[in-house]
């Protein structure tokens, strides 16, 4: 297949869909190598921004989505009939930041760090579809662990958690080597 048959499979994929496709489940319906098809939606991305086009591919972890673009989004929530999305409160704000940066974290996890109840903003981006279910903690109880969705990344214009800020991480783990001294106590 030629670059410009794959970039014309790629998009009516991708228009299709109306959601992000990975790139190993491109390659293998494509019937091409994997290095090609990312270099063919890498190429078609670049022309629809170039050409100022309406609609636009993005690259999210290891996959392509189609979106309209930025600047087209006025006509396209009028057109819908759409309203914004409402904004994260300030608790859901940092329940989100705990389960990206900590993630798989369970609910024990956020309250931990938070100091507060936090069922109410788990559920809360639960249902604005930010964080999704990634299985179970295997210890007593089996709490539930959260992981960011694709639609996360999309919200925070971010192709990977890569791109994330770095944080100081709070450790729960082992204590710090200077927890673990116990002062000396001289000899009488």
């Amino acid at each position: 297949m030629d670059q410009i048959e794959l970039q014309r499979a790629i998009e009516a994929i991708l228009f299709a869909a109306g959601e992000r496709i990975e790139l190993s489940r491109l390659a293998a319906v494509l019937e091409t190598d994997p290095d090609e098809v990312a270099a063919a939606a890498e190429a078609l991305a670049d022309e629809l921004a170039f050409s100022r086009r309406g609609i636009r591919i993005l690259k999210l972890e290891k996959g392509y989505q189609m979106v309209s673009s930025g600047e087209m989004a006025d006509y396209v929530t009028r057109a819908l009939e759409t309203r914004k999305p409402p904004k994260l409160s300030s608790s859901q704000l940092e329940t989100l930041t705990i389960v990206a940066y900590y993630q798989p974290a369970t609910k024990a996890m956020v309250e931990q760090i938070r100091g507060v109840d936090s069922s109410y903003s788990v559920s809360a981006l639960l249902n604005k579809n930010l964080i999704e279910e990634a299985g179970r903690l295997n210890v007593p109880g089996r709490p539930i662990q959260y992981k960011t969705t694709a639609a996360f990344l999309r919200t925070f214009g971010i192709e990977s958690l890569e791109e994330l800020p770095p944080i100081e991480k709070v450790n729960f783990g082992e204590p710090e080597p200077e927890q673990m001294e116990l002062p000396q106590q001289e000899e009488s």
